[in-house]
């Protein structure tokens, strides 16, 4: 049975995927979105250390298509006397509406003081942050709660910076990661969880509906790394309640970001 429902995609990626051998034109989004019943794809660009360059890459698909676009913007710490004008035009002049950034990137945890004059920023603009979360360990069922992006992090930042939305993609990513991030999504109530994994088992979805909340959870597929299709399919299929489809499908991302859907 069809659900007519808005959809957003919190997760895209855009800019070089192509020498990875992955299609990531705005043509080829649109098809797919299309296909997949999708109505606005977040994009954002963390390949370029230059993050204007990466910023402007977003700009570009937001103009072929303003209303199925939204822009995520990306800087990094490594550049502090860049980022925070780098943030002030991405949201002031560009439109775009949150802030992705990549830890894993500068080989620091995500929540090392080299980031406070970012998240300073961000706060005092109450501003939606999403950024990578797992646990580490060699093994997918070991749980190293000291990685760099282990939900437990976001717990102590989320309390720090309360006016910031904080956003686990991936919520954790394999199973001792998810537990977690439910766990701190259940402590803060300014964390929200991301749903596309690749590493996720029968009964995710459920598992964090039941306990995390449906009004915290927000649909993402990591386009073009994974099937924007396959993704919605997750959670379409899951069982769970129509309305917690709806809220976790588009509405929650609606009301985050004031997106007209």
């Amino acid at each position: 049975e069809r659900m007519d429902t808005s959809v957003v995609d919190f997760h895209c990626h855009v800019g070089g995927w192509d020498a990875r051998g992955r299609d990531d034109s705005p043509e080829m989004y649109l098809r797919v979105m299309d296909a997949a019943g999708v109505d606005i794809s977040c994009i954002n660009c963390i390949l370029h250390s230059d993050t204007r360059r990466g910023n402007d890459y977003v700009a570009r698909y937001m103009e072929r298509a303003p209303e199925r676009f939204a822009g995520v913007a990306y800087v990094t710490p490594m550049y502090p006397d860049e980022a925070i004008s780098e943030l002030e035009r991405c949201f002031d002049s560009l439109g775009f509406k949150f802030l992705k950034i990549y830890p894993s990137y500068i080989r620091r945890p995500v929540d090392d003081p080299v980031y406070d004059p970012i998240y300073d920023w961000c706060n005092d603009r109450g501003a939606v942050i999403m950024s990578h979360s797992e646990v580490g360990g060699e093994k997918p069922s070991s749980a190293d709660d000291t990685a760099p992006t282990t939900p437990r992090r976001f717990v102590g930042l989320a309390e720090r910076y309360p006016r910031i939305q904080w956003v686990l993609a991936h919520a954790g990513r394999l199973p001792p990661g998810r537990v977690l991030s439910v766990q701190a999504a259940q402590a803060r109530p300014n964390i929200y969880l991301e749903t596309c994994s690749s590493g996720a088992d029968a009964g995710t979805i459920e598992y964090m509906v039941e306990h995390a909340g449906a009004d915290r959870m927000l649909y993402g597929s990591d386009m073009p790394l994974m099937d924007s299709r396959f993704q919605v399919a997750r959670i379409a299929t899951a069982d769970i309640s129509d309305e917690a489809k709806r809220q976790v499908l588009g509405l929650n991302a609606a009301r985050l970001l004031g997106l007209e859907l």
